[in-house]
């Protein structure tokens, strides 16, 4: 990811796919761009969440935010239905807290071609932040 100031005083965010193929990779890459001078470091998908609304890291708080997530069709794919299945079945085996009726229902979607990946989760989760502008390439 890098992070870049548009001529309209946006702030914009690249993902690089090319950068990662899992979800710890991007993990990892969020961090390293949202997360610059902060001790903390994203690790879940809620925590994913918790940083683009701001206040900590790079996103300072309701701010126009543009994300521009590069070779998406690759990061479609890394982070698409077996790394969402073996995401799924880590969470069951581990148990508590985790939901497991809830994530053994997800798992089910998933094998019949209703379910989310992490992909989807992904981007559900940046586009459910109205100040942020996602463009998928």
């Amino acid at each position: 990811m890098e992070l870049n100031t548009s001529n309209n005083n946006r702030k914009m965010i690249v993902i690089h796919g090319g950068h990662f193929s899992s979800l710890a990779g991007f993990y990892e890459e969020a961090s390293h761009v949202l997360m610059k001078d902060a001790d903390w470091k994203v690790g879940t998908l809620d925590g994913f969440d918790d940083i683009l609304y701001g206040g900590f890291g790079v996103i300072e708080g309701r701010e126009e935010i543009d994300i521009i997530w590069k070779e998406s069709e690759k990061s479609k794919e890394d982070l698409g239905l077996q790394p969402t299945q073996k995401f799924y079945e880590n969470k069951i085996r581990q148990g508590k807290p985790f939901n497991i009726e809830l994530i053994q229902l997800k798992l089910d979607e998933l094998h019949k071609g209703k379910g989310q990946t992490l992909f989807d989760i992904l981007v559900e989760i940046i586009e459910s932040h109205t100040n942020i502008t996602l463009r998928l390439e």
